[in-house]
């Protein structure tokens, strides 16, 4: 009963609206309504700029880190399995809640920064390397997209190689979680797969490494003095 209601809990705590909250808060928009409809961090950067986006990205992660760490120990002596499976189970109870939210229709947002928060409470080591990779690939090809996959599938292989530090979390459980979540995180992503594959996939170009770099020397005054 204890960890049904933990469970509940969680998936509430997921299911807060986060982008729709701002958008409507901050600039009376309804961020399904406008670019790629999705109610994540990526469309609230692209719609109503990279401060709400950001904070959208820090909140909806937060949502994930609160259900692993704190919900399960409310009641951690009642519970009917060990702290670091309770951890996980409500973490993917928020992600859930974060994908199909309750207060909004269930229409939310595509779950990599609620995930990502809810590993960082677990497994800490895994979430830092795939994270190393997300900004690279992020910042090398404008893709968000596609540095969220490879993100997601980082951690697969980081959790497979680095034992788990979480009291209770056991080797199998860490390696299902991160490859049931790198699956989850694929199939929300197929329509961005799709228009990677066709060259169409949305690009952030002021992510880009180069395209900064450009930019700076372009508007660089010391490139039009003479010596």
């Amino acid at each position: 009963m204890i960890l049904a209601l933990d469970l509940v809990l969680a998936y509430l705590i997921g299911s807060f609206p986060t982008a729709v909250v701002l958008g409507r808060a901050l600039r009376g928009v309804d961020i399904r309504l406008e670019g790629s409809g999705n109610a994540g961090a990526t469309n609230a950067w692209r719609v109503l700029g990279w401060r709400i986006g950001l904070a959208v990205m820090v909140l909806d992660a937060a949502k994930g880190a609160v259900a692993a760490a704190i919900i399960p120990r409310i009641a951690a002596s009642t519970l009917p399995i060990d702290i670091g499976a309770a951890a996980i189970f409500c973490g993917l109870a928020a992600v859930l809640g974060h994908v199909f939210p309750v207060y909004t229709g269930f229409r939310g947002g595509k779950g990599v920064a609620t995930g990502a928060g809810m590993l960082a409470a677990v497994a800490p080591v895994p979430v830092a390397i795939a994270l190393g990779v997300f900004l690279l690939a992020t910042t090398v090809s404008g893709w968000v997209s596609l540095g969220s996959l490879l993100g997601a599938w980082t951690a697969v292989l980081t959790s497979v190689l680095v034992p788990p530090s979480h009291d209770g979390l056991s080797y199998p459980l860490l390696v299902g979680l991160t490859s049931a979540l790198a699956v989850f995180i694929t199939v929300t992503h197929r329509e961005n797969l799709r228009r990677l594959v066709r060259g169409q996939e949305h690009k952030f170009p002021r992510l880009q490494i180069w395209h900064a770099l450009g930019r700076r020397l372009r508007h660089d005054p010391g490139d039009s003095r003479t010596p």
